[in-house]
This record gives structure tokens, C-alpha cells and sequence, in this order.
């Protein structure tokens, strides 16, 4: 969000990225740690930066050319840096042929797929209120930031809410991993201990109707907390669900190490669900809550 609404809202950073560059998003907390060849050339590139590989986070933006040379690297996002960055690259550049990355087997434990007969749902945070005034660009923006995630949906899971039943498993996955606020940084997750109530209920026949559920989540040291109702209305066709929307609203207290400068005491906190329709890219993306631990994410 906060790339969005600096470095790529820049009219002259999107024309460059769309006619001078390819532009490659990634998870670098994967591909530094990848036993593939998509990781040995990004990890090729990212030790030629300042962060190392193995000496924690590599984040940036990064400009390398086809063999892997790293031309420019800033972690700044202000438009006027990167743009600086970006010229400094094609000065650089120097085109020349080499050979393609073959693509080699994928290490499976940084590449995990949804799972196959499941559900992929979108799923967005905001903030509602409660932060001070400010005139400070890069906190007004976070402050008005949308979080984004994927929740994932085991098949048997989907099977069970095409009959209209609610499986613990999904409800507690929604509440453990979901119910977050990661509007301006990477969150904790909830720990089971840390689940102080959770009571859910499908009313419907055939897999049509209405799911509603009551949270309670505080953590051990009582420093974050989120109360909260969800309602949602889901549909089926042949067995198959076709519609997932499900908003979770309540107030939320605290912050995490990664997601600093939260409004003082409650807040509304808004999260809403809604059914992928598998025509975005992003739809792939793996679960915030899944990386590095896919089982402890989806289960069995």
C-alpha cells in the first residue's frame, strides 16, 4: 500500500516500468531462502546489494540485468530516489544475449499452491478510525492503508459448506490468521491460548444462508486485543460454492513489532471476505499467516 500511494502513484516511475524495465514482485523472505533456481539468481543478485543473504531481511528494489548484475539498489520508496535509481540503471545497462534460467524443479516448501478443490478468498482490512491528525505524508498513508491477504480453503472444508456446515477448522483459521490488523506492516499472529472466544453458526439449507460468529482475541501480555462479530452469506450451485462474503467488525487494541503507530486504545477494525474468481494473478499468492509453515496454516 504504502508502494502504491508513493512510489508507483509517480507518472514518470509507472512509464518507465511499463516501456524500459520488467518489473518482478516478489516475497523475498522466500526467495532468499529458496533451494531452486529462481532463488540462486535472485540470491546471485541480492548479494551483490548491501543486504547480504543469511544475515536477515534482503528487502528492496533492486535493478539487475538478464545475467544477474546487479545495477542499482535503494530500499528508499520516496518517487525522487527511485527515480534517481532507475536512470542511474539504463546508464548502466548494457544489453547482451545469455542463456535462460532453466526452470528446474521448484523447492515445494516456497512454493505452495492452493489447494486443489478448495477456495481462495480475498480478504482486506481497514481502519476505520480513531488515529490523530497529521500532516506527515508517509504516516497519512498508512493511516488510510488497506491491508490484503488470501484466505485458503481446504476441499473438504469447501464439500462441508456446500451442505451448510462450518467446519472448526475453517472458523479457527479465519480467527487465528485473519482477524489481524495489517494495514501497516507485516502482524502477529493469534496463538490458539490467545482465542478467549469463538462460537459460530451456518443457518441455511443446501449451502444457502447466512454465517454469523462472535471473537474474542487477547494476547498473552494483553497489549493487543479484538472484539469482534462477523456475518457473512454464502451460496452453492451443484455443489460447489459459489459465493463467500463475509465481514468481520469489532474493536481492535494494540499493535505489533511490524505494525507501529496504531490509533491510542480501541479502534474499529473492518475485515472483509469475499470469493476469488481465480481471474487474478494475486489469487495464487500464499496466506500471510502459511509462510514458511504451509501445515500449520491449512491443517490437515
Amino acid at each position: 500500500m504504502l508502494d502504491r500511494e508513493s512510489t508507483f502513484a509517480n507518472p514518470q516511475i509507472v512509464k518507465l516500468l511499463q516501456t524500459r524495465f520488467i518489473p518482478v514482485a516478489i516475497d523475498q523472505a522466500y526467495q532468499r531462502r529458496q533451494k531452486d533456481n529462481e532463488g540462486r539468481f535472485y540470491q546471485k543478485i541480492a548479494n551483490q546489494g548491501p543486504r547480504k543473504i543469511g544475515q536477515g531481511t534482503t528487502q528492496g528494489l533492486y535493478s539487475a540485468d538478464a545475467a544477474g548484475r546487479l545495477l542499482e539498489y535503494t530500499n528508499n520508496r520516496g518517487a525522487e530516489r527511485v527515480l534517481r535509481m532507475m536512470h542511474a540503471a539504463l546508464k548502466k545497462h548494457r544489453p547482451e544475449k545469455v542463456a535462460a534460467i532453466a526452470k528446474g524443479t521448484p523447492d515445494a516448501r516456497y512454493n505452495p499452491q492452493p489447494p486443489k478443490g478448495g477456495l481462495v478468498v480475498r480478504v482486506t482490512s481497514k481502519v476505520l478510525g480513531g488515529y490523530e491528525k497529521t500532516d506527515n505524508e508517509w504516516r497519512r498513508i498508512f493511516q488510510s492503508s488497506l491491508g490484503r491477504d488470501n484466505l485458503w480453503i481446504r476441499a473438504d472444508e469447501h464439500a462441508a459448506l456446500a451442505k451448510g456446515q462450518l467446519p472448526k477448522s475453517l472458523l479457527k483459521r479465519i480467527t487465528r490468521f485473519h482477524l489481524i490488523d495489517n494495514t501497516r506492516g507485516e502482524p502477529p499472529m493469534w496463538r490458539d491460548s490467545e482465542i478467549k472466544k469463538l462460537e459460530g453458526t451456518f443457518n441455511g439449507k443446501n449451502g444457502n444462508g447466512k454465517l454469523r460468529a462472535t471473537v474474542h482475541l487477547q494476547s498473552a501480555d494483553n497489549k493487543r486485543a479484538y472484539e469482534a462479530e462477523l456475518i457473512g452469506h454464502i451460496e452453492t450451485r451443484n455443489g460447489k460454492v459459489t459465493r463467500l462474503d463475509l465481514v468481520a467488525k469489532g474493536d481492535f487494541r494494540g499493535e505489533g513489532r511490524y505494525t507501529r503507530n496504531a490509533p491510542k486504545g480501541k479502534f474499529p477494525l473492518a475485515i472483509a471476505f469475499t470469493l476469488a474468481d481465480g481471474k487474478d494473478a494475486a489469487d495464487t499468492i500464499p496466506p500471510q499467516g502459511s509462510r514458511g509453515w504451509l501445515p500449520g496454516y491449512i491443517g490437515k
